[in-house]
């Protein structure tokens, strides 16, 4: 009985650490959430106007003959012979599986990749851990940005994958981390940054229903200036956003697993103090049949 008064005593102690680490999350998760619905807008809008110069500037027929003057050193395709992978993973654990997810987003990429063909750019300790001791190539770290991070945060890493791939030191990029889905769903997201593609181009809608295409603008100064003041600001604003997502998915992630432990620990104390009540009658028991038998050995 002594033991199990014990255990009760530690695992109650378990359970007021969960429980204030659940409270934790939950106002740290308020606050990541405000931050994504406020930078989802701005990163959808850019990407939108990006896709939209990049498309017509290619398409439209004033611009086809002076196609070569819009090209950009982040628009080059060229033969894939080295991958970098921006990773995005958490800094600490008891998140539940929101780091593992990560690491499997990574590994079904690299499994078609050879080790010497990829290198890295990690933010988090858990992602950077997990593939230093790997030895894979890393060609940037960035630690405690996960749980608050900044535009200044972004635009570090987007100057350096840039700089990686117009040196071509890189012929392609991907950003991984975690989609906000909802606050018990989270899906873990590969995204191709660079080189920088449109997507397939809208042909004109025969139905009434389907929206036509929009005429295509003039740019001032150029759509030169345009895309070299835009496209930074584009590879910046998917970071930051790609940040941001996975603060409010992490944050969700360890709030929902702190909850599951405190139930946890709550369903364990309950079996423990059972457990307890049967020992205490048992040895009560036990000593009523030591009387009784004394007892009777006297007469």
């Amino acid at each position: 009985m002594r033991d199990i008064k014990r255990r009760v005593r530690a695992v109650s102690n378990i359970r007021q650490i969960t429980r204030a680490m659940e409270l934790v999350a939950s106002t740290k998760m308020r606050r990541a959430r405000e931050l994504l619905n406020k930078t989802r807008p701005y990163s959808q809008t850019i990407e939108d106007v990006i896709d939209d110069i990049i498309t017509y500037i290619r398409e439209d027929e004033r611009y086809k003959e002076e196609g070569e003057k819009y090209k950009h050193s982040l628009m080059d395709i060229r033969e894939v012979k080295k991958t970098c992978y921006i990773i995005i993973s958490a800094d600490r654990g008891l998140a539940g599986s929101y780091n593992v997810n990560v690491i499997r987003e990574v590994q079904s990429h690299l499994n078609i990749s050879k080790r010497d063909e990829t290198s890295m750019i990690v933010i988090g300790q858990k992602a950077r851990d997990y593939f230093v001791k790997r030895n894979y190539e890393m060609v940037g770290e960035f630690t405690h940005i996960t749980e608050n991070p900044t535009y200044n945060d972004a635009k570090k890493i987007g100057k350096l994958c840039m700089e990686l791939y117009s040196q071509g030191l890189v012929d392609e990029v991907y950003l991984v981390y975690t989609k906000f889905l909802t606050t018990i769903s989270y899906k873990p997201t590969t995204t191709r940054l660079l080189p920088l593609e449109p997507k397939e181009i809208k042909k004109p809608a025969e139905d009434k229903d389907k929206p036509e295409v929009a005429k295509f603008m003039l740019y001032e100064p150029s759509a030169e200036e345009i895309l070299n003041y835009l496209i930074p600001k584009y590879i910046e604003s998917m970071i930051f956003g790609a940040l941001a997502e996975s603060a409010a998915c992490e944050q969700s992630a360890r709030r929902v697993a702190m909850k599951n432990a405190t139930d946890n620990a709550g369903e364990l104390i309950s079996d423990l103090q059972l457990e307890y009540h049967r020992a205490r009658q048992a040895a009560i028991t036990q000593e009523i049949a030591e009387i009784v038998s004394g007892t009777d050995a006297l007469r």
